[in-house]
């Protein structure tokens, strides 16, 4: 997959002042605020950043948490995972393989059969509903 990388003054330009602070800077929207997190529509999630398809709505869930929840991404390499110590705790953060932005965390509290919730951010996605 070939990456796209931008400078922080075009990633400005490209994204809502919003979607900047999520997206580039490790932000997170507040629990329940998101557009997303009660969609039940069918279809895909991309990266709001670089429209990477990252999740399918048959893997979304109601985790309770106020963000949009996955058990799984549609592809293992289009997601990548760091190692996250900010806020003083220690959690996993997932960003967008091919552009880098942060898109939410992932928790090993979810549901069968993967046992991982991917708590993301709805500013971080876009939703493009299931055509046919």
């Amino acid at each position: 997959m070939e990456h796209l990388s931008l400078s922080e003054s075009e990633w400005r330009k490209r994204l809502t002042p919003e979607q900047f602070h999520v997206l580039r800077e490790a932000g997170t929207e507040r629990a329940f605020a998101g557009i997303y997190n009660d969609n039940k529509a069918d279809g895909i999630y991309a990266c709001a950043a670089c429209e990477l398809d990252l999740f399918d709505s048959a893997d979304k869930y109601d985790s309770g948490s106020g963000w949009p929840s996955f058990t799984q991404p549609i592809a293992a390499d289009h997601v990548v995972d760091h190692s996250d110590t900010s806020h003083g705790m220690t959690r996993t953060e997932t960003r967008c393989a091919r552009c880098d932005s942060h898109l939410g965390h992932v928790f090993p509290d979810g549901p069968p059969p993967t046992g991982l919730r991917y708590c993301m951010n709805s500013i971080s996605l876009d939703f493009h509903p299931r055509e046919g």
